[in-house]
């Protein structure tokens, strides 16, 4: 039980931080349009590039035939081995863009 809270915990420090770079990014940029605000679209962005990762793993183990399991425990929850991966992937994403120099 103490597993799952405390993975609980770290994924959604990982989601605030990411969705809070995202944020600032838009804010950053000037580009904010009237009805979707810089939250939605950080949300909306983040859904996305995590459904795009999540496709394009499936593809490449289809592709080469790889052979994973089908869940994996984590925490004490069973998870899908690559959703897990396109969702750490699409959250650390924002984080290491935002500590790049020159930006």
């Amino acid at each position: 039980m103490e597993g799952r809270v405390i993975s609980l915990c770290i994924l959604l420090l990982l989601f605030y931080l990411a969705f809070k770079a995202k944020v600032r990014r838009y804010r950053n940029t000037g580009n904010v349009e009237g009805v979707p605000s810089p939250a939605s679209r950080a949300l909306a962005e983040l859904v996305a590039v995590a459904g795009g990762i999540y496709l394009s793993l499936i593809m490449l183990v289809s592709f080469l035939k790889l052979s994973l399991p089908e869940t994996v425990s984590l925490g004490g929850w069973n998870v899908d081995p690559l959703a897990l991966l396109a969702l750490s992937a699409a959250l650390l994403q924002p984080l290491l863009l935002s500590r790049r120099p020159g930006r």
